[in-house]
This record gives structure tokens, sequence and C-alpha cells, in this order.
């Protein structure tokens, strides 16, 4: 079956096609590498993308059925992370072919992890401000400074670099945005230990290392716009939820999946078993399932609180879920739905601090534990709520990230408010101002 075959858009269901595609091309003896190859190429790796870049030209929700089909047919997911989901969607939308070519293959088919490069601990919230430097010489730019908070950053082949270019220009003006290679002299990760027990987010520092001109993404010191496209997925994959603990192995060269065996990834979970309202239709589990459950075990299900809040969390979900249709249907008809993505990311930032607290109210004193390492897993798996108890203190502590990552809650209603409503900036404009020029922390 050729490329060309499989990318071709069928007029029935796609999850017909993909049934089929899986039926002939599913087999669990591959490696991981060779079996995300098939899948990348075929476009069913990253199917929003468009037809001619490795992807479907499908919509977000049924990219998600996608992703279920996958799951439910018993094959090993596509590749996680920044890779399909950030870097993807933003080098087909500014890059050129050679590099849709050679970074977005290299992304949907695994090849290549990538980790995000973007905030630094005098440039948080205040993206614009950042410091790191790029100086060219020839047609290589020598990078200097550093990074925070950068996910998966000592597992990443490649980053994405936001570097000032040029310091005389405006804040937002003096940004390019490259594919950076994380292998190289003059590149330092190190890994920052949280409460959770992880270490997802690490610091990076640049000492002299280097980028080719080849890997800008987009015009030089317009960076802004590229890493806006960036944020803008990365928004709207935060609001809409994720893919829900799907199966997959993990990205890159670093973490040595690429040549274990693929059916070795895959597992069967069972399925909910679905009941059908008084018209004969089918009803999807609630989300707060897992809430509900865990109520009954420790005996709070008849707590008319605990069961307000149960309720209250069953509606959040359903509102991200009726934001992302009715998106999918404006869209559809050409239209589009300004500062939704915004929306909701603050939607699910409510809703992981309402998770939070209402996790913590049903565990009691039980949520004042939570196992630091594989021994304290271990120990609590025995206990009441097992790893279901252990999984709520996880999110628990790890709750306040999402609000502060991918733009505060402040940032989001300061994009709504000026860009959607038109409200007034706030006092003290310094969009014209040369960078070097501000007053910055530090």
């Amino acid at each position: 079956m050729t490329t060309t075959d499989t990318n071709r858009r069928s007029d029935v269901d796609p999850m017909n096609d993909l049934l089929a595609w899986l039926e002939e091309n599913w087999d669990p003896d591959l490696t991981v590498g060779d079996w995300w190859e098939r899948l990348g190429l075929a476009g069913w790796a990253a199917p929003m993308l468009p037809a001619d870049s490795y992807g479907r030209g499908l919509s977000r929700g049924d990219a998600m059925r996608v992703q279920q089909t996958i799951t439910s047919f018993g094959a090993l997911g596509p590749p996680v992370g920044m890779g399909i989901g950030l870097v993807s969607p933003t080098i087909v939308t500014h890059g050129s072919r050679q590099q849709i070519d050679l970074y977005v293959r290299e992304a949907v088919t695994g090849k290549k992890g990538w980790c995000q490069l973007f905030s630094e601990p005098g440039a948080g919230s205040d993206l614009a401000g950042l410091s790191t430097r790029a100086v060219r010489y020839d047609d290589v730019w020598t990078i200097n400074g550093q990074k925070v908070w950068t996910s998966g950053g000592q597992m990443a082949d490649l980053g994405m670099l936001l570097a000032r270019t040029d310091p005389d220009a405006p804040k937002h003006q003096g940004i390019s945005w490259f594919a950076f290679d994380m292998h190289q002299p003059g590149v330092d990760v190190r890994p920052l230990r949280e409460m959770t027990g992880n270490a997802m987010f690490c610091e990076v520092f640049f000492n002299d290392a280097q980028v080719s001109d080849d890997a800008r993404i987009g015009d030089l010191n317009d960076g802004w716009k590229v890493a806006n496209t960036t944020l803008m997925h990365e928004r709207s994959g935060m609001g809409a939820g994720g893919r829900g603990g799907m199966p997959s192995a993990r990205a890159g060269t670093v973490a040595g999946d690429l040549e274990r065996r693929a059916g070795d990834f895959v597992t069967r979970r069972p399925q909910r078993t679905q009941t059908t309202d008084t018209d004969g239709e089918k009803k999807r589990p609630s989300p707060a399932q897992t809430y509900v459950d865990l109520a009954r075990t420790f005996g709070k299900d008849k707590d008319p609180v605990v069961r307000q809040g149960l309720a209250k969390l069953h509606m959040m979900h359903e509102l991200a879920r009726l934001s992302t249709e009715r998106h999918k249907a404006v869209r559809a008809s050409g239209g589009d739905i300004p500062g939704l993505a915004n929306l909701s990311k603050l939607l699910m930032g409510h809703t992981v601090r309402h998770t939070r607290d209402l996790g913590m109210q049903i565990l009691g004193p039980r949520g004042l534990l939570h196992p630091s390492d594989a021994d304290g897993r271990e120990t609590l798996a025995d206990e009441v709520g097992g790893a279901a108890a252990i999984a709520v203190t996880s999110q628990a502590l790890g709750a306040q990230a999402l609000p502060i990552f991918g733009g505060t809650d402040q940032i989001q209603m300061n994009i709504i408010g000026e860009r959607v409503l038109g409200l007034p900036k706030e006092p003290g404009d310094f969009s014209n101002v040369p960078f070097k020029e501000l007053r910055r922390n530090g």
C-alpha cells in the first residue's frame, strides 16, 4: 500500500478507512520505530495535519476518534508529546517544504523527540521579555542564555528555541524561532525534582551552543508570530483534555524505545460498560466516574457536598466537550470562535483545581500521604483506595501547574480582554521601546 493510497480521502467515515488500514498494517512484532514509520507516513499519527504534510486533514474531534480507534483496535498509538502536538502544526504553518519533510516527518514517525525552550527565569508569563541571545556568524547562530521549566528536556533530541536575534528591536519584534539540536557541546540540561516526586521539568543552559540558519522557522525576527502558533496549539490541546492515558512508547533516540517490540507497549484496557438512555442512544461514561467510585470506596458517596462536587466535575468536562464540538461545527462552516483556545485553557485550569479539592475532600486524612518513590507507591497501593488514591494525590500536587504553563490564567484573561472583547490595553505600552532599553528582573 503506497503513501498516496493511504492518504487518499474517502467520502465515508474516516474510521472505516483507519480500521481497514490497521487490519492490513498492524503487526505487534514490528519494532516501535518501524510501526511508527508506517503509522506516520500513512497520515494516522497526526491526522489533523494537511494531507500533503503527513496528515489527513481531519478535525480535532475526528482526530481524537482516530486515537480512540487505534487504542480499541489494540495497536500502539502514535508518539505522544510536543513533536506532533506543537512542533508539526507550527512548522506546517511557517516552515518551508524542506523543513516540513525533515522535522515534521521525523516527528510523526517518532524519530526525534522535542522539548520547548521558551520560558526563562526572568521571562515566564512575560515570554516576550526573554533574553537568551543568538548572534549570527555567517549562516550559524551562537546561543547563550538559560531556559527553565523545560518539559522533558532530558529526553529530547530537538528543542523549539526562542532566542533574541535583534536586541535593538522592540521586545516582540526581535525574536526568532529555531529547531535546536539538544545533543551538542554547550548545552547543559539539569532535571528539576518536583514535590510530586517526578522530574518532568528541566533547566537548560546554553554556552556558545550553535544552530544553523537553515533551522530557523519563519522569518528572521518574526519568531513571536511563530511562537503564538505554537502556543495556540498548546492551549487548544490543554482545553481539549488530551489523549486520556492512551498507551505509547517514547519518541526520540534518548528513551531507547524505537528498537523495542511494538506489541510490548500495548495493554488492553477494560472497557466501561455503556448504558443507554430512554431513546436507546449509547451514553458515554462520565469523566467523573473515577471520583464517583473513589467516593463509594471511602464512604463519601452520600455526602451532599461531595455529591455536588461530583456533579460539578461532570458538568465542567461536559462544557469542555461541548465547546470542542461547537468549534468543530463552526470551523466546518468556514467560521471560527475567537479566543476559544484561551477560554478552553481557563476552563481546564478551573477543572484541575476543582478536581484537586474534590479528590482531597474524598480522601480525607489519606490525602496527606503521597509516595515519592517506587517503594512508597508499592506500600500505599495496599492501603484503602490503592492506585486510585495515589493518582488523586499526584493530581492534587500537580494541579497548579496547568494554570501556569502555556500562559497563566491572567495572561489568558488579558488576551481575551484585549483581542476578543476589544478592551484597552493596560497602561504603559512599551511595544515600541528597544528591548535593550527595557528594565528587566535581576
